[in-house]
């Protein structure tokens, strides 16, 4: 992940340079107009705007959206975003992650004029938003639904990815894996144990196959990786003295790590998106002690 709540454009565009000269896969955004949790005056860069200028400055990395919450934008603009980053990143590089944002969020909706939807209207809203979305990504026409209004097109120029980039819907409900299966091209599970992601993950196959489709299952969360079990665990005491209590962290050596990333692939995960916690060198203990024992599994 990337790191936009430091404000600092040139620290992320930096963090993605870094992040494709180590041999990182790709890096991905939140849509946050300030932290979760944050006051609204604490910074965050837009997710867009960011991955565009990464998209124009990098050639191999995938570049994607973790997630960009459906409510924010009109659908038909989400389309022509995600078609204008894939347009200057090149076919096969954007991946579209879309959600329907939490509770969490309530504060960025209020302070900035966001529509506030209920559970059941917003999942609905982003079932037709993905639905849409494909449609145009298409070539094709979106005639309407009860949250989307019809939606001409076409996106000039389309996409270069034949049918868009894939989309990925972030969500823990099983309401959630269960859209995935039957619109989207793949699921991201936040924070979760692996017991739990194997389940979902195994839900999602048999949702999408049961519509005959596929599906993709793929994870993310906060890593607080230590050189060694010690060190992890003297920076996770750390975070609580500082009154960082996340429920959904996980924190270890960098070979629990690679133990914990081999689990989550046999539970059917084909990405890990990492938020790095901790000291500035995470990335680069990743990229020494995690990748190539990851890159010699194949």
């Amino acid at each position: 992940m990337l790191p936009l709540f430091s404000g600092d454009a040139g620290k992320v565009l930096t963090a993605a340079e870094r992040a494709e000269e180590l041999g990182f896969d790709g890096v991905f955004a939140f849509d946050h107009f300030f932290p979760p949790g944050a006051p609204p005056d604490r910074p965050s860069l837009e997710a867009f705007t960011v991955l565009a200028n990464v998209a124009a400055r990098s050639e191999r990395l995938a570049i994607g959206t973790l997630v960009a919450r459906a409510v924010l934008r009109p659908a038909g603009l989400l389309a022509k975003l995600a078609c204008s980053l894939d347009g200057i990143a090149g076919p096969g590089r954007v991946i579209l992650g879309v959600g329907t944002g939490d509770p969490i969020d309530e504060p960025e909706h209020r302070t900035y004029g966001f529509p506030s939807l209920g559970v059941r209207e917003r999942r609905a809203h982003l079932e037709e938003t993905v639905r849409a979305l494909k449609a145009l990504f298409a070539g094709e026409a979106w005639p309407g639904g009860a949250w989307v209004p019809p939606l001409r097109g076409p996106l000039a120029p389309p996409p270069p990815t034949p049918g868009g980039p894939p989309v990925w819907l972030g969500g823990q409900a099983d309401a959630v894996v269960r859209i995935a299966a039957r619109v989207a091209d793949g699921w991201n599970g936040w924070g979760m144990h692996v017991p739990v992601f194997r389940r979902k993950a195994a839900l999602l196959r048999e949702e999408a196959a049961a519509s005959g489709r596929e599906a993709e299952a793929t994870w993310a969360g906060i890593a607080l990786v230590g050189e060694d079990g010690g060190e992890a665990a003297r920076l996770l005491e750390r975070r609580r003295e500082r009154g960082m209590l996340e429920s959904e962290i996980w924190a270890g050596s960098a070979d629990s790590l690679v133990g914990f990333l081999d689990r989550l692939a046999d539970a059917g995960a084909t990405w890990a998106v990492l938020v790095p916690a901790g000291p500035s060198d995470r990335v680069e203990l990743l990229a020494r002690a995690v990748l190539p024992r990851l890159r010699s599994r194949g």
